[in-house]
């Protein structure tokens, strides 16, 4: 049986927003999930690379993942202990 925090990774779709917002809805996204749990976020502004990744740090979470296809980056997040 797998663990809950294992599950499919909460999708966060950013496609299109400019700076800081990205980065401030991955940092309220990561909130609300529970400790353990998983976000699978989608931004398409450049900054993100940087900033999303630097959110997720200061929130305490890992990126596990990250990828860019084009102008698209893909992020899986697992938020840190409360």
């Amino acid at each position: 049986m797998s663990d809950v925090t294992e599950a499919v990774p909460v999708p966060l779709d950013l496609t299109g927003l400019k700076c800081p917002l990205p980065a401030l809805r991955t940092r309220k996204a990561l909130r609300m999930l529970v400790p353990g749990g998983r976000l699978a976020v989608t931004a398409t502004d450049p900054l993100a690379a940087i900033d999303i990744p630097n959110a997720a740090r200061e929130e305490g979470a890992l990126v596990e993942e990250e990828a860019s296809e084009g102008a698209v980056m893909r992020f899986v997040i697992r938020r840190g202990a409360a």
